[in-house]
């Protein structure tokens, strides 16, 4: 391997994205863990989640204080996001559907995936979207939601605070959904152009 190739192999093995990656393979263990009946198995699914939420802010901290911002990275690090969240709503709404509806959930992962759509069409012009405060705030509640959720059991005189942040995380994801949506709406009316003419 000649020097430009492990260049380019450490920039792309860089600890946020190594971080990332991490995220990621963590999701199969955590949706194994809240589906399968076992003593304490809030404690277990609550740790998991939290440990991955927590490499979500890590690696983005890491890459901009190093100056290791890849374009991978940009890539992974919202994917990898998406992947735990999308897969701890649904999970959720097995557990246990009449405080998670599957309705809500859709909606949130619908949002979800509608940005990355947005986002991806946004890179393929050159032009890089960053998150809003209204997205970091969703991004928190959505948490702080799912953590609720898994712990609903053992929550007793607190268990209506999940309900609670749960409609949050909703109302949050489609107005920071919109507010993307507006600032942005020039690159899909300039795309539909360029594809017209």
């Amino acid at each position: 391997m000649d020097g430009s190739s492990e260049r380019s192999a450490s920039v792309v093995l860089n600890l946020p994205n190594l971080l990332s990656l991490f995220r990621i393979l963590m999701v199969p263990l955590l949706v194994v863990v809240l589906l399968t009946k076992f003593p304490e198995k809030e404690f277990v699914g609550l740790g998991l989640f939290l440990i991955a939420a927590a490499t979500d802010f890590l690696d983005g901290f890491l890459a901009r204080r190093n100056r290791q911002v890849t374009r991978l990275g940009k890539l992974l690090d919202p994917a990898a996001d998406k992947i735990l969240t999308s897969a701890a709503f649904i999970s959720l709404v097995e557990m246990n559907p009449e405080v998670t509806p599957a309705w809500m959930v859709v909606t949130i992962i619908a949002r979800e995936f509608s940005i990355g759509t947005l986002r991806s069409f946004a890179a393929s012009e050159q032009l890089v979207i960053p998150a809003s405060w209204l997205g970091k705030f969703k991004t928190v509640a959505q948490i702080i939601a799912i953590a609720l959720l898994i712990f609903y059991n053992k929550l007793d005189s607190f268990s209506h605070l999940a309900p609670i942040f749960l409609w949050i995380a909703l109302i949050l994801s489609l107005v920071s959904g919109i507010e993307y949506f507006l600032r942005f709406r020039h690159l899909v009316f300039r795309g539909e152009k360029s594809i017209a003419g």
